[in-house]
């Protein structure tokens, strides 16, 4: 006997199948909706529940992912991947790529040819932090005990992009956040590359309070992925930019502070000061 969850299942696999298949012609929620034979309020809010993001941003991404592989092969244009994703224009391509890649489809294809990020050496009450940006913001914000290995950890990032060592607004910003009195904070811009899954758990650290710590269990729950505690740990290995983002807020259920890709005395140390500065 077949249960309503399972029936929502499959109708919400017939969906992403008929995505797959159809991309190409950027199907509206109407006859996404037909295709499974439910009305579209209806289809948008069980496809959402079951799959964490909208059925437009679902089709917006396998619409990036399938440009993102033509635009690795030399010989084709922006104009030849905006047809073959079936998308109207060059420019909604752009601004797909902007919102979901946070870069142009120009760079992505180039590697950061044409981009040019500057970087410099600040000092922290953790030690010696690299800063690097772009015109957009924040690329990048490691902690550094090796100045050399940093910079080389930097461009290998944006293999193409073109390296300048100078102060930049954006990064001067960006260490106002070490400051007790926090000024200048909403002046922060990001501008980060990753998946959606990425992106969710990046943007649900951001919540977490100066101060307080949470569970990846906890991070999982909060981006509609319960069971995605493994990857949720891997999202935030991922993160670009120390104590922006913070990960150093996030430990293991059993209260162990756990790894850090910056070192785990570094993240105690972090989690000290941050509870005696709230206190």
């Amino acid at each position: 006997m077949k249960t309503q969850q399972n029936i929502d299942y499959q109708r919400i696999a017939k969906a992403i199948a008929f995505l797959y298949e159809n991309f190409k012609e950027q199907p509206s929620l109407d006859e996404i909706a037909a295709h499974i034979h439910l009305s579209p309020a209806h289809f948008q809010r069980l496809f959402t529940r079951w799959a964490g993001t909208s059925p437009k941003k679902f089709l917006q991404y396998l619409s990036v992912n399938h440009a993102k592989s033509l635009l690795q092969k030399p010989q084709v244009t922006l104009f030849d991947t905006t047809l073959d994703t079936g998308l109207s224009s060059t420019s909604r391509l752009h601004d797909l790529f902007v919102t979901i890649e946070g870069m142009t489809p120009a760079e992505y294809k180039n590697k950061g040819e044409n981009l040019v990020i500057h970087y410099y050496f600040y000092n922290s009450p953790f030690g010696e932090i690299l800063v690097a940006s772009t015109s957009k913001g924040v690329c990048h914000l490691a902690f550094s005990d090796d100045s050399i290995q940093a910079v080389e950890d930097l461009k290998s990032k944006f293999a193409k992009a073109k390296f300048e060592e100078r102060p930049a607004v954006f990064q001067q910003n960006a260490i106002a956040i070490f400051q007790k009195n926090k000024t200048g904070l909403q002046q922060i811009k990001l501008h980060l590359k990753g998946s959606d899954f990425q992106l969710k758990v990046w943007e649900s650290l951001l919540k977490i309070p100066c101060g307080r710590l949470t569970t990846y269990g906890n991070i999982a729950n909060d981006i509609d992925q319960p069971k995605a505690s493994r990857a949720v740990g891997t999202a935030i290995g991922s993160n670009p930019v120390a104590y922006l983002i913070p990960c150093h807020r996030v430990i293991q259920s059993s209260g162990v502070i756990g790894n850090y890709m910056w070192g785990s005395t570094r993240k105690k140390a972090i989690i000290g000061w941050e509870r005696v500065i709230r206190s």
